[in-house]
């Protein structure tokens, strides 16, 4: 499985669990250079904040002997944080294969396998299977038959649900609705910089209403429409062309803001469109975590609240620490909007650069 995105993004890993009577085993795709640099990926967007991340840069360009050697050093670190457990018991994986890809295009990750087996306790007792929170978010699939396998995003050092040792592991229907939505709100809070900073542009652009809600809803209609055509596949674009051009979009919504552009079908007409990138920008999370077939439309409108919600938290933020105060100041345009809107677009001409360049 290759999972799209950029070099030095940090992306969840995904562990394809069988579980048996007897055994369990975890085949985890995994940026294994981030785990060997021993870089702390709890709550990092990008490995280039790390102060590790030189060290994971020259590791990308091992070839996977030499790799394998440095990994091979600090598995007794990276297996401590490896969580096997059932009931009160802790039990410890094995290293049972390790797969790395010769090196490729450097300015795309590479997706190494490790596959973990451990011996189960004798009984029936369920297993629950997570790592530390240093190693980032984990996406944890249940293997075998039927639509309704389990599959979790695990983040903070969390445990998966418990997974049976026969069937599968059973979630409520409301409980499952609920952590899409969480999903979907964290994917604008905290870690959708650039979503925030197009929702950003949209709220610098009038204060009124009307310009607001026209915008926001074409916005949403939009991402709706391509999120539910690429989590079925429908629709598939490569991350090297959608990231650069969400960055795009924002550059344009903030420059657009800059030289006061006004409200028409043209500006709703481009706010859609960008609307549709952006549902694809969504969709690789999704694409990542695998909805469950057998609740698909339930899962997917889920993801998308919590993505609403998201969007209209930012929006009240911005309104409450400006707008509410500053917003009929004859001033406020020259103050907060053309800066804001200027730093906005700055960030996003930069993120055009390094998605496409760097």
């Amino acid at each position: 499985m290759t999972l799209p995105g950029q070099a030095h993004e940090v992306r969840p890993a995904v562990g394809d669990v069988t579980v048996t009577a007897e055994q369990v085993r975890v085949d985890l795709t995994v940026t294994l250079e981030a785990l060997v640099a021993g870089i702390d990926m709890a709550g990092l967007s990008d490995t280039n904040e790390s102060p590790l991340s030189g060290y994971y840069d020259r590791l990308r360009a091992l070839p996977p002997q030499e790799l394998e050697q440095a990994f091979d050093k600090v598995w007794p670190r990276i297996a401590q944080g490896l969580v096997f457990q059932v009931g009160d018991t802790r039990i410890v994986p094995d290293l049972a294969g390790l797969r790395i890809p010769e090196v490729g295009d450097t300015a795309l990750p590479r997706d190494s396998v490790l596959v973990l087996t451990a011996v189960l306790p004798t009984g029936d007792a369920p297993v629950q299977i997570g790592w530390a929170a240093t190693n980032g978010p984990l996406v944890l699939r249940q293997m075998g038959q039927g639509d309704d396998l389990y599959s979790g995003y695990l983040t903070g050092g969390a445990l998966s649900d418990p997974l049976p040792r026969e069937g599968v592991a059973q979630v409520g229907a409301i409980t499952e609705f609920g952590r899409y939505v969480v999903l979907g709100f964290e994917h604008i809070l905290p870690k959708g910089l650039d979503h925030i900073l197009f929702v950003l542009g949209l709220f610098l652009f009038s204060l009124q209403m009307r310009p607001l809600l026209l915008q926001v809803t074409a916005f949403t209609l939009a991402h709706t429409v391509t999120l539910a055509l690429a989590s079925l596949k429908i629709v598939t674009v490569p991350a090297e062309i959608v990231e650069p051009l969400i960055a795009a979009s924002i550059v344009f919504v903030a420059v657009e803001n800059i030289i006061g552009g006004k409200l028409g079908w043209r500006r709703v007409a481009v706010v859609f469109a960008f609307g549709l990138l952006h549902g694809l920008g969504f969709a690789s999370v999704l694409g990542e975590i695998g909805l469950n077939p057998a609740r698909f439309v339930a899962d997917l409108i889920g993801f998308n609240i919590g993505v609403e919600i998201g969007q209209l938290t930012v929006i009240a933020l911005a309104y409450l620490a400006v707008g509410l105060w500053f917003g009929r100041k004859p001033w406020y345009r020259a103050a907060i909007v053309v800066p804001g809107s200027a730093a906005i677009a700055l960030v996003g001409a930069w993120w055009v650069v390094e998605r496409t360049l760097l």
